[in-house]
């Protein structure tokens, strides 16, 4: 890592996660990697800006911020998103999808189709299946429609994501089961707007891709970064923004990734793995393990 890199966050290609600094440079992330950094004494996280554009601040944004934002920046940001509801002139075909993160944890989503599932890696879906495709509000109101309906949410907590990630079934028919069940529910609704094309139900299965099949369950997430602290580990897995790391002594933790952004990064002091960040523990944790 470059001395004073600025992280602009992790991205998901064919080739699987990468780290993003500013400037375009990418470091890949495969399996067994040893990630390090450090924050510097006396650092600040400063917002990272919207649209492409720099905060014209630079003002300082809480550790624990995943947007690292200021409020102007976040406003700017989330007035041109799909996800806010705020643009509804969007002439590309959107699709509506059903995405699995745990037991009990589907949710619904829309992606605009041309990104394929890069919308669903993003956020650390265990398995999908598309449910239907459409022009934009058409997609809108029939996520709005399984809300109503059947109580199917549009957004999981990720801390309630990672808790589980470490007891999740390890066939895929079981992953894939609520999926299935839900997909026929949804489509056997009445309502659905008639611009809405239904698609067959086809789980794809992220489990590999991701690194969580046989993966040592986490210990707990990183909470925060703060000025002279540092992380080092082996990469284990990835799944959405999350980083899985085996740290000496500590066993595996979790760093979400938004947290690095905002701040420059230095490589740690020490080639040893270590972590001085401080840490949440899940709360529930399978038997023996820790």
């Amino acid at each position: 890592m470059a001395r004073g890199w600025k992280c602009s966050g992790l991205r998901w290609s064919s080739d699987g996660p990468a780290l993003v600094w500013d400037g375009g440079r990418r470091s890949a992330l495969p399996w067994g990697k040893r990630v390090g950094f450090a924050v510097p004494e006396g650092g600040v996280r400063t917002c990272v800006g919207a649209r492409g554009y720099a905060c014209p601040t630079r003002v300082a944004v809480p550790g624990r911020s995943t947007g690292a934002r200021c409020e102007e920046c976040a406003r700017l940001d989330r007035a041109h998103s799909v996800a806010a509801d705020t643009i509804a002139d969007d002439p590309r075909p959107y699709r509506v999808y059903l995405a699995w993160f745990g037991p009990g944890m589907v949710k619904v989503g829309i992606t605009a189709l041309e990104r394929g599932d890069a919308r669903l890696l993003e956020q650390g879906a265990v398995c999908f299946s598309p449910l239907g495709t459409g022009p934009l509000m058409a997609a809108r109101r029939t996520e709005e429609l399984l809300r109503a309906a059947l109580r199917v949410p549009d957004r999981i907590p990720y801390a309630e994501k990672r808790a589980v990630r470490s007891a999740l079934p390890g066939s895929g028919a079981e992953r894939a089961a609520e999926v299935r069940e839900l997909h026929a529910r949804a489509v056997a609704l009445a309502g659905w707007p008639e611009s809405l094309r239904p698609e067959p139900c086809e789980v794809t299965d992220h489990m590999g891709v991701f690194g969580l099949a046989g993966a040592p369950a986490a210990l707990g997430e990183v909470v925060e970064l703060v000025p002279g602290g540092g992380l080092g580990g082996e990469l284990v897995s990835a799944a959405g923004p999350d980083l899985h790391l085996a740290v000496a002594g500590r066993g595996v933790v979790v760093l979400d990734t938004r947290l690095m952004t905002g701040w420059e990064l230095v490589p740690p002091a020490s080639a040893s793995d270590g972590l001085t960040f401080a840490l949440r523990e899940f709360a529930q944790r399978p038997e023996g393990l820790f």
